[in-house]
């Protein structure tokens, strides 16, 4: 559900770059409370784990579409909202500037669809009710799923107000909107179920972890070496191998848009910031598209270009996964410590 930046004009962009930037310092004057020395690693690494969950997209049976992990909500039953939602920026900051995916003008809106509708509605409102005291493995996974479809809805719908209200694609509000909604309540399901897989192994292997995230407590002297080793073997399996069994089919945005316009991809507008921030994209770029540049000298020869096979082994994809996991892993890190570092000064 990564936008891109032909779907918005420069007014809705910019308001939404303010909104998620007003809202990223917001989670990191209220995470400075709770994260300690402890918290930073655990936050790194989830953000690593769910970019390297964001490369593979799962089919969607009979639609021809795929889907693909949010993780806002993951990271906030893990991390509490606050945290999750600054592990989830840095997951996408580091998508759209090294990976190209979703647009630079598109990144407020992106940020926003899947950070602040997960972690400050579905969890609190959904999923916490549900869970409970999270002793109940039950309730945490009836929570997760239904959480997780009501967060997707929900960004699914900010994608087509954000289209609309911008005014510069042929997508109609009703019929864009009868497309995604319904593709992104089959993609929310299963993003229900890898949600409650992942929680329930941390459950079984430190419950506190999920009590102290609710409670926004700081983890203080609790061992997590093992909940930390898991997740970072997962991570580095998940980008680097898992990732080539990813689905070709396109992704429920580009599904819902191809359904309304007959297009999966639009093209923005050739002149001002849009030609500026593609052009910077470019440049920052290393790994588009998840893979390799390519440069194109000449023309095709007749016969050279074949079906793609699946999996797609491939080692731009690797690299980019474990690049990107990294990456991710760093950045999480970096804002943890800083963070940190400005609760300890004060």
């Amino acid at each position: 559900m990564h936008m891109a930046d032909a779907l918005l004009s420069p007014a809705v962009g910019g308001v939404m770059w303010a909104t998620t930037a007003g809202t990223i310092a917001w989670c990191a004057k209220k995470v400075q409370r709770d994260l300690d020395e402890r918290k930073v690693p655990l936050m790194g690494v989830l953000g690593a784990f769910v970019f390297a969950a964001q490369m593979i997209n799962f089919t969607i049976p009979a639609t021809g579409s795929s889907g693909h992990l949010g993780g806002g909500l993951l990271l906030a039953i893990l991390l509490g909202p606050y945290a999750a939602f600054l592990a989830i920026a840095s997951v996408l900051t580091v998508q759209a500037l090294f990976f190209a995916d979703g647009g630079l003008l598109a990144l407020g809106c992106n940020i926003f669809n899947l950070g602040v509708f997960p972690c400050f509605i579905a969890y609190p409102l959904i999923y916490r009710p549900i869970a409970g005291d999270c002793k109940n493995p039950m309730r945490i996974g009836l929570g997760a799923t239904l959480a997780a479809v009501a967060g997707l809805q929900l960004g699914a719908l900010g994608v087509v107000t954000e289209t609309v209200l911008s005014g510069i694609s042929a997508l109609p509000l009703t019929t864009f909107l009868a497309a995604m909604l319904p593709i992104h309540l089959a993609i929310g399901l299963v993003e229900g179920l890898i949600t409650t897989t992942v929680i329930s192994f941390v459950w079984k292997a430190r419950p506190e972890i999920l009590e102290y995230a609710a409670a926004s407590r700081p983890l203080g002297s609790l061992a997590i070496t093992k909940v930390l080793a898991g997740l970072g073997v997962a991570a580095v399996l998940t980008g680097g191998v898992l990732s080539w069994f990813a689905s070709s089919s396109p992704d429920g945005l580009e599904w819902s848009m191809a359904k309304t316009s007959g297009q999966e991809e639009l093209k923005p507008p050739q002149d001002g910031i849009h030609v500026l921030l593609a052009r910077m994209q470019e440049q920052t770029a290393v790994l588009p598209d998840y893979a390799f540049r390519v440069n194109h000298e000449g023309p095709v020869a007749a016969g050279e270009e074949s079906a793609p096979s699946w999996p797609a082994v491939d080692k731009g994809t690797s690299t980019s996964g474990l690049v990107g996991g990294g990456l991710t892993l760093l950045l999480a890190v970096v804002v943890g410590l800083l963070c940190r570092r400005r609760s300890l000064a004060r």
